[in-house]
């Protein structure tokens, strides 16, 4: 058994989730698998026979959105006696040597932080927009750390985060019941900072977000089809906010006004819509209370 352990969430994705696979196994540090499938209807099943050493596949038997996959991995990787985890969608390809740099971050900062996150590219080797860290406003407070290219961050994605199991165990699981969007943003501000813990991105770790396109997520640009899962956003995002005091809840609603007027004057189509999930997802999320899980220690 290694010490860490990559979990990787998946939902019909067989042939990105093939690819992925295939990087994290070329590691030049080797890392343990744990894949979370959340009941996909393309064959994935099909590719795990059985368990294999270093290799584990839990088949969630219902869709339970990134969010809860990503819970559910966690706590697999905390009750397997794992030190590390790292966890990343079904879509990242980790180049050779990004587990080998988060470890060596890991002893240059004596162990002494939250999470450590990679850095995302494109396809094409540009900066993966979905993916950008939020770096912390008094970051030269570590500013020591830029020469072996680690800088204090806030905020990240589950697209190659990674930490340790203990930390899971103090800070407690991502929240389940966001389903998808946000659900990375809560955790990672929850221990950077609610819990005001070091988080840093690594510059020499690096992963490859392959998404089919690198335009961010706009509700006044997105697609007709896409537009239902900003409720779930819009809400997620209400939520966490709110837990972070008036200041940033203003913030938050100041980001919205923002969203909401450029739906009214740029929006090629379904304004009204649009207008409506921005508003009552808001609202929603006032009234949205989730608890945070930890895991109890037998």
């Amino acid at each position: 058994m290694n010490k860490t352990v990559a979990v990787v969430v998946t939902y019909n994705r067989i042939e990105m989730l093939k690819q992925c696979l295939e990087h994290i196994k070329k590691q030049t540090v080797p890392v343990d698998i744990i894949v979370v499938d959340n009941a996909s209807t393309d064959g994935t099943s099909d590719l795990f026979d059985e368990n294999t050493e270093g290799l584990l596949y839990f088949n969630t038997g219902a869709n339970l959105g990134g969010a809860g996959g990503f819970n559910y991995g966690m706590r697999k990787a905390c009750e397997l006696g794992y030190k590390f985890v790292w966890v990343m969608d079904d879509d990242t390809l980790p180049e050779l040597t990004a587990h080998e740099k988060l470890l060596e971050a890991d002893e240059k900062l004596s162990g002494n932080y939250g999470w450590l996150s990679s850095l995302a590219l494109w396809k094409d080797g540009t900066e993966c927009k979905m993916n950008r860290q939020k770096i912390k406003p008094k970051a030269f407070e570590f500013l020591h750390f830029l020469q072996y290219g680690i800088i204090s961050a806030e905020q990240a994605t589950f697209v190659s985060l990674f930490l340790k199991t203990e930390t899971v165990k103090e800070y407690g699981l991502p929240i389940k019941e966001f389903f998808i969007w946000g659900d990375d943003i809560e955790y990672t501000r929850r221990i950077s900072v609610i819990n005001n813990q070091p988080c840093f991105l690594v510059g020499s770790s690096v992963v490859v977000h392959a998404m089919v396109n690198n335009n961010g997520s706009r509700i006044s640009e997105d697609e007709p089809e896409r537009l239902e899962r900003y409720r779930l956003a819009f809400r997620n995002e209400t939520f966490f906010y709110r837990k972070e005091g008036l200041k940033r809840f203003c913030y938050f609603l100041a980001k919205c006004c923002k969203h909401f007027l450029l739906v009214l004057f740029k929006a090629k189509n379904h304004r009204i819509r649009r207008m409506e999930i921005i508003v009552s997802s808001i609202f929603k999320g006032i009234f949205f209370n989730p608890k945070i899980e930890y895991i109890i220690n037998n």
